[in-house]
């Protein structure tokens, strides 16, 4: 599914309209970027939560010419899916 049909998903079940549902769309999308970016993280009951995990520096390799790289540490976003999201996913376990 794209945002575009995330949008069009959320317009039809509340009724509102596409331009209003884009905004509730991107708002929610906005929060959660901003937060993570605060280092907090969001925790969505039943759905799943997200973090941000650190990598630290480590040296790679150009596949190409087999070059030793130096690959800087970063920030990642992860996200842990919720029990409720895994057992509607796997039915039978």
């Amino acid at each position: 599914m794209t945002k575009a049909g995330l949008v069009d998903q959320v317009a039809m079940q509340t009724g509102l309209p596409k331009k209003q549902a884009e905004v509730v769309v991107s708002t929610v999308f906005e929060s959660i970027v901003d937060s993570l970016k605060a280092g907090d993280k969001i925790e969505l009951r039943g759905f799943g939560s997200f973090r941000i995990r650190q990598r630290d520096s480590r040296t790679g390799r150009n596949p190409k010419t087999g070059e030793a790289v130096e690959v800087p540490a970063k920030r990642i976003p992860y996200f842990k899916p919720g029990k409720d999201l895994r057992e509607q996913l796997n039915p039978d376990r």
